[in-house]
């Protein structure tokens, strides 16, 4: 069984229910084994659109990762997810991270995530539950990741109630 992380996110309807629909979905396809925190952020490459919320998931699967891919990319169709502009609003986003330690990139599927080094949305939750982890193409821990980013964003530690339970603005000094 390889170990894959996924990032789960959404900033359209009821958020919350959106992304624990598609981590109900998503246990039908893969054993989760550990999942962060829910975080409020803010949107990315597209700043006109609702807040996100966000999370990132520890799975098990046979899957392959282009039938993985397949998979995250049903669920999203199934739960509304319409084709738009890069960056837009959306019901539901399913983004494979990382894939045991394989490093590929082809035509529809990138591993690791290539954009994950640069969004505190992707790598505060993953250090949550993951900070020892190693991105293969990198060689740097998560939690290295997380210190090197030298970017401003909004990470919202969310607590299901619409309450902020931690606020972090500057994540370049996240120890």
């Amino acid at each position: 069984m390889a170990i894959v992380y996924i990032g789960i996110g959404s900033n359209l309807g009821d958020r919350r229910q959106n992304i624990l629909t598609a981590m109900e979905l998503l246990s039908e396809k893969v054993v989760p084994e550990k999942v962060s925190s829910i975080y409020e952020t803010e949107p990315v490459g597209y700043d006109k659109q609702p807040l996100f919320l966000n999370l990132v998931c520890k799975v098990e699967t046979e899957l392959s990762p282009q039938l993985l891919l397949k998979q995250l990319k049903k669920i999203e169709r199934g739960m509304g997810r319409k084709a738009s502009f890069r960056n837009a609003p959306r019901v539901i986003d399913l983004d494979i991270l990382f894939y045991d330690d394989i490093v590929m990139e082809s035509n529809e599927l990138t591993i690791p995530h290539p954009g994950l080094t640069e969004r505190a949305f992707v790598l505060v939750p993953l250090e949550e539950i993951a900070p020892g982890l190693v991105h293969p193409a990198k060689k740097k821990m998560v939690k290295q990741l997380l210190l090197e980013l030298n970017s401003r964003s909004g990470v919202i530690k969310y607590d299901g109630d619409g309450k902020v339970l931690h606020r972090r603005r500057n994540v370049s000094s996240i120890r």
